[in-house]
Parts: structure tokens; C-alpha cells; sequence
């Protein structure tokens, strides 16, 4: 435990050096009420989690008036730092009723704080829920989070682009990565445009691959350290040179300039999460030149589909007084509410987890920006396929190291050696 606790620490130091200044201005006291008609909820991003909960508070209401519903808008960082904070501290004062945490951490709070948060398997049907999401939040079979948002992700491609340099859009469809690789390379030499843009400290690129395959940096306890023999992120790491190699990326250093990549027609095509789709739209200029194809998958490797998955969060409940009342709020909401995940796809672009939101009139209807396409019917498709890995405790941390040992790799070091020295590193720090 002990060192779990200088880990998560460590985590926290990290986040708080690189995190957004944190929105407190509109947030209320953030301390669990200690009453039964009170409920305080945690979240970050006031445009996608934070109307969420407004517009799910809304609809609690409207059974619940007696009930009220605090949401308190805090940096991700912030409320990592203030969890760890309270629960290191062994008391609960302060501490939300519900709070919003990415699926990547969710485990190391989880396994770290097994009585803090509480047993949701009464207040909702997690099999109504993709598969995926319930490895990171469930816990020695107990169900402890709500699953919210999907990362799903897709190929995000401009129609114009690409037929410039002589594909139509069945040409796009089900590529692998090899493929994708050839692709770029004649839209470099149609069109001068690179076909990717990617940042070196960032491997969430090579995370979404290696899901595909139904691989993680941990084995499936969850702990143990999976770098050296896997053959998935040695494969992705080969393809991830290969396209540097090939002249055909775009690098950016920061969240703006990858925006910018897309909106000014840098890049070819954007393969990534679905939560990229509002950033797209935005430059209106562009609208009927983008659709989006199923993810491409690692070539020869008989595990890897064409769905993989990128970010996402879920909600839990905090073992505080106001507990049951939290878990009625969320089973009422986001645990069972077809007709409200509608009006969240419909106003900010939330591509649901709950199975039968897909059902719901809003995910069929064709978006004009992307020449018709019912593009969250497809994610919403995709994001069944997706395979369910267990994120574990250290995906951070180990990327941490990756990074480094990816740029020695594009510099020369023998593959092989890549990982191997990686493997041994996680093995050190995570011991």
C-alpha cells in the first residue's frame, strides 16, 4: 500500500504541474452535505461533463424536487489531488457524493480505496452497458461505477483529400494500419498534405492500437508490467516509426495546435475518439468534406478489429453520508435514461455507453457536416466491438516511460531492447 500511495502521489504532483488553472469561481463548498435531500457532484469540462450533470439534474428534479443537487466544476487534476488528499487523510469531510474519474485511473483509486466508494450492483444493470467499460469500473465483482461517455474511436478523413489522390470512401473502410501507411503516402505526393498529426509526448495513439488487439501495458491482474513480450505494442511501435519514417506526420506540441491541424486542412484524417467531432464541426468552411471509417487495425494480428477506444470517464458514488440517495440520482439518470441520453447527444455531443440510448431517435438522424453520414450510429456501433482490457494502476506512469524509450527507438535503439529495458524500468518504479 505504501508504495501505491507514492505513486498516486507522484501522479498527483504530475497532474497538478501540467493542469489547466482550475474554474472555482461558480463552485460551491464541494463538502458532502451529511443530509438525505442534498448531493454534491465533482466533474471537469463545463461544455461535455459538467452540462451532463446539469442536464441530468434537470431531470431529477422533475421527480425529485425535494432533492438538491450541487454540481461543482473542478480541473481533472484538481479533483484527483483532492480525492487522494481526503482519503490519504482517512476522513471523508470534504468529499463529494459523486464524482466524475477518467476510466485510465480509475482502478488505482478503486483497489487503493476499496471502502470509499460505494457498491452500485443494486442500482444499476451494468450488462446494459458496453462490455468495455465495465473492467475499469468494477472491482472483485462488484459494480462500482456508472459507465458515462465512449471514447470509441474512428477515422476521421477529408473526402476531398483523399480523392484527389484517387480513393473513394469504400476504399477507406476496414483498413488496416499498413494500408493507412500506403494511403498517406499518395495523398503526401497528390496533394502535399500528411495524412496524420501527432504528438511525441502523447502515446494515447498507441494505446487506442494495442486495444484494438485487446492488449495493455499490464497483464490482466491489472499490475504486472506487459511490455517486453507484447507483441501488440512492439507491433504498434513499428508502425508508429514507420509513419514517421515515411514523411507523412504532422507533429504538435499541444492540444491548440492539433486543433488547428485539423481546422486548417493540414492533415488528411484524424483517427481518434469520437469526442473530437464538435472540434471538427467548428470550422463550418469544411462542412461536407469529412467522414469518418472504422478504425484501422494492426495488420496480420488476428485479435485486432476495427473498433478500438480513446479517454472516457464514468461516475461513482463516494461511501459519505447521502450515499443511497447519490446512487438513486445516478441510477435514475445516467444509469437507465434513454430519453435524456438523446438530448446529451442532440446538445453536447455525448456518445452514450447505455446500451439502448443507441435505440433513441437522435442516433439515427444523419449530420449534414459529415455529407449524411449517421456518424453516431456508426460509433455507437463501433464502440460494441471494442475490446474490454483492464487499464489497471499504471497506464501513466508506464507511458511515462514509453515516451522516452520511443524517441530512443526512432533514434536507432533495436526494438527488442526498446521494450525490454521499458519492462524492467516498470518493473522498478511501480514495484
Amino acid at each position: 500500500m505504501k508504495k501505491l500511495l507514492v505513486i498516486l502521489l507522484a501522479s498527483v504532483f504530475m497532474l497538478s504541474a501540467c493542469s489547466p488553472k482550475t474554474n472555482e469561481e461558480n463552485t460551491g463548498s464541494g463538502e458532502a452535505t451529511g443530509t438525505s435531500k442534498e448531493i454534491t457532484a465533482w466533474a471537469w469540462d463545463p461544455a461535455f461533463n459538467i452540462a451532463a450533470l446539469e442536464a441530468a439534474k434537470e431531470v431529477y428534479s422533475s421527480t425529485n424536487p425535494d432533492v438538491k443537487v450541487n454540481v461543482i466544476e473542478y480541473a481533472q487534476a484538481d479533483i484527483i489531488q483532492k480525492l487522494n488528499t481526503g482519503l490519504n487523510s482517512g476522513t471523508t469531510s470534504g468529499l463529494p457524493n459523486i464524482v466524475l474519474i477518467e476510466d485510465y485511473r480509475a482502478q488505482s483509486f478503486l483497489s487503493a480505496y476499496p471502502d470509499a466508494f460505494y457498491d452500485l450492483s443494486k442500482s444499476i444493470d451494468s450488462a446494459k452497458f458496453a462490455d468495455y467499460k465495465l473492467g475499469p469500473t468494477s472491482l472483485e465483482g462488484k459494480q462500482y461505477g456508472v459507465p458515462f461517455d465512449s471514447g470509441a474511436t474512428g477515422l476521421y478523413y477529408r473526402t476531398d483529400y483523399l480523392e484527389q489522390a484517387g480513393y473513394t470512401t469504400d476504399d477507406m473502410k476496414n483498413l488496416t494500419w499498413d494500408q493507412y501507411i500506403e494511403i498517406g503516402k499518395a495523398v503526401k505526393e497528390k496533394t502535399g498534405k500528411n495524412i496524420i498529426t501527432l504528438d511525441p509526448n502523447d502515446l494515447g495513439f498507441i494505446r487506442s492500437m494495442i486495444q484494438s488487439a485487446g492488449s495493455w501495458y499490464l497483464a490482466e491482474d491489472g499490475t504486472t508490467p506487459d511490455i517486453a513480450t507484447n507483441a501488440a505494442l512492439k507491433q504498434s511501435f513499428e508502425l508508429y516509426k514507420k509513419m514517421m519514417e515515411s514523411d507523412i506526420v504532422n507533429i504538435h506540441s499541444d492540444w491548440s495546435q492539433f486543433i488547428a491541424a485539423l481546422n486548417t486542412g493540414t492533415v488528411a484524417t484524424v483517427p481518434t475518439g469520437n469526442w473530437i467531432t464538435p472540434s471538427i464541426k467548428q470550422e463550418a468552411s469544411q462542412s461536407g468534406k469529412w467522414a469518418v471509417a472504422p478504425y484501422p487495425t494492426l495488420p496480420g494480428n488476428a485479435d485486432s478489429v476495427n473498433a478500438s477506444n480513446l479517454g472516457g470517464s464514468s461516475w461513482y458514488v463516494m461511501n459519505v453520508p447521502g450515499a443511497e440517495e447519490a446512487a438513486d440520482f445516478l441510477a435514475t439518470t445516467f444509469g437507465s435514461n434513454v430519453e435524456m441520453y438523446q438530448k446529451l447527444l442532440k446538445d453536447i455531443g455525448v456518445v452514450s455507453t447505455f446500451k439502448e440510448a443507441a435505440t433513441g431517435e437522435a442516433y439515427a438522424q444523419p449530420d449534414e457536416f459529415f455529407s449524411g453520414q449517421p456518424i453516431y450510429a456508426d460509433f455507437a456501433t463501433w464502440t460494441e466491438q471494442i475490446p474490454n482490457v483492464n487499464y489497471g494502476m499504471h497506464t501513466y506512469a508506464i507511458e511515462d516511460i514509453l515516451i522516452v524509450e520511443m524517441q530512443n527507438y526512432l533514434n536507432g535503439k533495436d526494438i527488442d531492447s526498446v521494450l525490454k529495458d521499458a519492462q524492467s524500468q516498470a518493473e522498478t518504479q511501480i514495484r
